[in-house]
């Protein structure tokens, strides 16, 4: 048996499916395993654990009914009376996710995050608990949001979605099963047949989300947009970031949705410049990203007045 606890953490809001994405998952062969399981359960909804299934599979469940009891302290005797290989975690919605690491034990690894939403109540839980909503996803590797009746809307929250984690996977299901989204031009409100394609400043987070997750869609396309510059020192002298501030959750929670631009011009912009540049798409490797991704290539780069509101608003 490893030291390190393995710890597997399933977010959401109350009866969102936590215990039943749970019940499932431990019972498939690939999840099973010889050595002792333990779920902490920190909220109970309608759905329950089978106690005889759960024994079959080596498997214990401990209640956590409070946010303070959720510390190191307790969670190493509930170590220590189980010696379990691994953990799994149901977490109460209500409970703060922003520093779930700094209550867990030093031994305990967390191997995956994973958020379960209800399609039926998403929009009012993002209405009313955005800031639990957005620490749950910023944690998260995946979300499944299970109960997806309106296909229609589904798009609209994907963009949501990863505006607040740009990386996370977002899958849909409906009673049926996992649901194919493939997001098609007709469904952008801008035009990639033309040339330029005109981005609107009020359309800028819909085309940033939209080049990360489908660059080839872009690439080698020209676009006019506007945007800000962020001088970024590591970068060479023929280049900066352009990009637009966005409130992701709240007015003191901004992040700079930003992509690498080249540009003859770059040594004449200063930080926080305002821009409109007729700029081509290139997919290319960036050792900055990480990886691929689109990096602009601004064949002309005119200085504008500041905008009215630079802040693309993704509440």
């Amino acid at each position: 048996m490893s030291e390190k606890r393995q710890v597997y953490l399933i977010y959401g809001f109350l009866e969102s499916g936590k215990t039943q994405f749970i019940n499932f998952t431990t019972s498939q062969d690939y999840f099973k395993q010889e050595e002792p399981t333990l779920i902490l359960q920190c909220e109970e909804g309608m759905e329950e654990y089978d106690e005889a299934e759960l024994k079959a599979l080596n498997t214990t469940v401990e209640t956590i009914e409070e946010y303070e009891e959720f510390n190191p302290q307790t969670l190493l005797a509930m170590e220590a009376k189980h010696n379990p290989d691994r953990i799994i975690i149901e977490y109460n919605g209500m409970w703060s996710a922003k520093d779930i690491e700094t209550r867990l034990p030093d031994n305990w690894e967390i191997r995956q995050q994973i958020t379960i939403v209800d399609g039926v109540t998403f929009e009012t839980y993002v209405a009313n608990m955005r800031s639990l909503f957005a620490d749950m996803i910023r944690n998260s590797e995946m979300i499944i949001m299970n109960r997806c009746h309106d296909v229609d809307k589904l798009n609209g929250y994907k963009r949501t979605i990863m505006s607040l984690n740009q990386s996370i996977e977002v899958v849909f299901e409906n009673e049926e099963g996992e649901i194919d989204l493939p997001l098609t031009d007709e469904d952008l409100p801008y035009d990639l047949k033309a040339d330029p394609v005109v981005i609107k400043p009020e359309d800028y987070g819909i085309f940033y989300l939209d080049v990360w997750d489908n660059p080839d869609r872009y690439a080698g396309k020209r676009f006019n947009i506007q945007t800000l510059v962020m001088k970024e020192p590591s970068l060479p002298k023929n280049f900066f970031v352009a990009g637009r501030p966005a409130m992701t959750c709240c007015a003191d929670d901004l992040v700079f949705m930003g992509l690498i631009c080249k540009s003859r011009e770059a040594k004449h912009l200063e930080n926080k410049d305002t821009v409109d540049m007729i700029t081509t798409v290139v997919k290319e490797y960036r050792s900055d990203y990480g990886g691929e991704g689109p990096v602009l290539y601004a064949e002309t780069v005119t200085k504008i007045p500041p905008m009215k509101d630079p802040v693309v608003n993704m509440v």
